[in-house]
């Protein structure tokens, strides 16, 4: 067996085998595929927030050049297709139920945010099903909307659901709120704030593709889409809108350029096209432009929230009090009422030894795109409420604000530590972690920074945030390892990478375990005909569960060569050792290759299968896991322009074990830059009057480049996972949870002020510092 000292083991930095491919453009994406005499599609969507449809005629549509079909959602439900349904259940207070929105795949009677699919118009070419879509015309009766998050419940606010009877789709209650009451009763000191987690919108760098595939003599679809996993993709559309077997449709993933948690749900148009083949009996391709990208793509976070925390006398918190409205858009996709409630309060408290904590999250439905889980899925959204509340309690009782951390992180000998919602934290050094990110930041040389800074006339501010994650999804997963006849590994996953390398960290995984050539291992995941089950990727999950599934399945392969190697060399299976790919009699000279081993296999003994060919599924013992980390971010403001230059920034994250550190590094520095993205650029906007979609391109709406970031100082403190075999952690999220509050945090320090909302935008600071001046004067 390989150990940590290998050049392609687990722990080494092993450049991405799959760049090659991808960088030089013989990667395979979706929109690449092309079917014999297939159509395409074009959706027609709502231009009004909200508004009754009265008629639709698409006679003039239906007569164009080219086009094949024009299908309502009358045909939808004549040919019994199903609606896309909310995909998780929310206990609300009280014994109170969601509301579970009826979403049809093609709206017939109202629309519900700019974006609602109305008709699907095919044809010979895309621009010819456009041209024809342009033609149809619907009547509109505009009604009310409503898309304030803030304000859907207020008294005269429009009803988006008339049969739930108010925006409120669920009061989710996290309990113990007579601890926290009892906890602020006896406090010292207190604290509050009210704060915003602005809407944003995922845009992976390839826009959504579907081809839906109908054979009638076998009565079964095929779906070429990207995904985060195919399995739970053919469930859901197989079961509720085809009302099929999940057999009778097979899903294929090729290459996807990005996920973000946006691929891992079952889309509308994904419906329309295997509907759409079924009813014409030829392939149907729709693509989205990028502006459908930003209109109908889930959104991620949109949280207005009021919290507060009470100390003792020596800054211990005592207790914290959190209200949220959460938007959950018009309709409720897949997981969305799920993740600012039961998915972010897995980590209620974070890296803080707090009970007496009561947190209650209003999911709020708006005339919007629907919000879903992305990067993070509601621990940001906790990591950011409890740092700005940390800050604002250094304040109050004029020490540090790492000081203040310190007074209240979980320690070691709490460890493992029962959360508030009751989930075991089993491992981490926080004061450790922050400590070793401090010294990384040079948090001590600060005021020297700032006193230079000053001299040149800009405004310097240090912050940190700490988060911890829960990560880890779905219980169980599957993996098969099995050798092909050169030698070679075919490794098939029910894991998906769509950008994280997992090609490269399984590789190394199967090389430790095995001692083949690294270049020896092929990925194969992505297809429901070869993936025999498993839960795709999303919750940081595929290194801990996906690479356990791997490990665990080599091992069986080891032990089955073992098998095969003492029959061949009349040894005791316990008398054969491996290492470094021999296998080998102990105290002899007696040896097997694994060449020699899988030609044993090719005529096993009796009681053993031909081959060398194992798989299994592994479930985890525990709810999760919980990678966790400290990150400093340094900035300058330039007063005239209220500009804001990230200039510094350092992060110590505790992943686990690291499979391979560049691969965490690159993981880290894109979440990173997701949250700076939301810390001072990203906001979906949408006008308060027309609820019109105002940011549906990236003329309105700014992602973050590489001039917005400086070089990133990063580091590990490796306290690996008691709870699994690899000892690893989630490690894809935690920049999205650590810069948002460390970057704030530092604005709030340079201008001198308790709170500022993201995004933090130069019209904001200068407006701040525009009106101190007047107080000033």
């Amino acid at each position: 067996m390989h150990g940590l000292g290998d050049k392609f083991g687990i722990g080494q930095p092993v450049r991405r085998k799959e760049d090659v491919r991808l960088l030089t453009g013989r990667g395979t994406y979706t929109d690449d595929i092309d079917r014999p005499g297939q159509a395409h599609a074009f959706v027609l969507r709502s231009p009004h927030a909200h508004a009754r449809i009265v008629s639709m005629d698409t006679a003039a549509a239906q007569a164009a050049p080219g086009v094949l079909a024009v299908l309502t959602g009358h045909d939808a439900a004549a040919d019994g297709i199903g609606h896309f349904p909310v995909m998780v259940d929310v206990p609300g207070k009280g014994g109170t139920k969601l509301f579970p929105t009826p979403r049809p795949i093609l709206q017939t009677e109202r629309v519900r945010f700019v974006g609602d699919p109305v008709a699907l118009v095919v044809a010979e070419t895309r621009a010819q099903a456009q041209d024809a879509a342009e033609l149809i015309e619907v009547e509109y009766e505009t009604l009310p909307s409503v898309t304030d998050t803030a304000a859907a419940l207020d008294p005269g606010a429009p009803v988006i659901w008339e049969a739930n009877g108010s925006n409120l789709c669920v009061l989710w209650d996290s309990g113990r709120e007579a601890e926290a009451e009892a906890a602020f009763a006896g406090a010292a000191k207190t604290v509050r704030l009210e704060l915003v987690n602005n809407r944003v919108v995922g845009n992976p760098m390839e826009p959504r593709v579907a081809i839906g595939e109908y054979d009638a003599t076998t009565e079964s679809w095929t779906l070429h889409s990207p995904t985060q996993g195919v399995m739970r993709v053919q469930d859901g559309l197989a079961r509720l809108v085809l009302k099929v077997p999940k057999e009778k449709l097979r899903v294929i993933s090729p290459d996807v350029g990005g996920g973000f948690g946006l691929r891992g749900k079952i889309f509308p148009e994904s419906g329309m096209v295997l509907w759409a083949a079924r009813r014409l009996g030829r392939p149907v391709k729709w693509l989205s432009g990028r502006t459908e990208t930003f209109m109908c793509d889930p959104h991620g976070r949109d949280h207005v929230t009021r919290a507060e925390m009470a100390f003792d006398a020596h800054g211990k918190t005592l207790g914290v009090k959190i209200r949220t409205f959460a938007a959950m858009g018009a309709y409720l996709q897949d997981f969305g009422p799920r993740v600012p409630t039961v998915a972010g309060a897995r980590i209620m408290g974070t890296v803080y030894d707090i009970q007496a904590l009561n947190a209650q999250v209003s999911c709020v439905f708006t005339n919007t795109t629907p919000t879903d889980a992305y990067r993070g899925a509601g621990r940001p959204e906790q990591a950011y409420v409890l740092e700005r509340l940390y800050d604002l309690g250094a304040e109050a009782f004029g020490i540090g604000r790492d000081e203040i951390r310190r007074r209240n992180y979980i320690k070691p000998a709490q460890i493992p530590y029962t959360n508030v919602v009751g989930n075991a934290i089993d491992s981490g050094l926080f004061a450790e972690t922050q400590d070793r990110a401090l010294a990384l930041a040079d948090w001590q040389g600060f005021p020297a920074r700032r006193a230079e800074a000053a001299r040149r006339g800009r405004l310097r501010g240090i912050g940190l945030g700490y988060f911890i994650e829960a990560s880890g999804g779905q219980p169980s997963e599957w993996a098969r390892v099995a050798f092909e006849a050169d030698g070679t590994v075919a490794l098939t996953v029910g894991t998906f990478s769509h950008g994280q390398g997992h090609e490269t960290a399984f590789a190394q995984i199967i090389h430790h375990k095995l001692g083949i050539p690294f270049d020896a291992v092929r990925l194969i995941q992505g297809d429901t005909a070869v993936v025999a089950q498993g839960n795709g990727t999303g919750g940081s999950r595929s290194s801990q569960m996906g690479g356990v599934a791997v490990a665990r399945a080599s091992d069986l392969v080891l032990a089955k060569a073992r098998r095969l190697a003492a029959h061949r060399l009349e040894a005791a299976v316990d008398d054969v050792e491996f290492a470094d790919g021999v296998f080998r009699v102990a105290g002899t000279d007696l040896a097997l290759t694994w060449t020699q081993v899988l030609e044993a296999a090719q005529a096993p003994p009796e009681g053993e299968t031909p081959g060398l060919d194992e798989q299994l599924v592994y479930t985890r013992s525990t709810e999760c896991n919980f990678p966790n980390g400290c990150h400093v971010a340094e900035v300058e403001v330039d007063p005239d322009t209220g500009r804001v230059e990230i200039v510094r920034y350092a992060a110590v994250d505790d992943v686990g074990t690291v499979i391979n550190p560049m691969l965490v590094h690159g993981q880290s520095h894109g979440g990173i830059m997701a949250g700076i993205g939301q810390a001072l650029l990203e906001h979906a906007v949408y006008d308060p009057e027309s609820g019109q979609f105002l940011s549906a391109s990236f003329q309105d709406y700014c992602l973050p480049r590489a001039a917005d970031a400086p070089g990133f100082d990063l580091d590990f403190h490796i306290v690996p996972c008691p709870n699994n075999d690899l000892g690893v952690k989630g490690a894809g999220e935690g920049g999205a949870c650590g810069a948002p509050p460390a970057i704030v945090s530092a604005i709030c320090d340079a201008l001198g002020i308790p709170h500022i909302d993201m995004p933090v935008t130069p019209e904001k600071v200068w407006r701040v510092l525009a009106l101190r001046e007047r107080k000033a004067a």
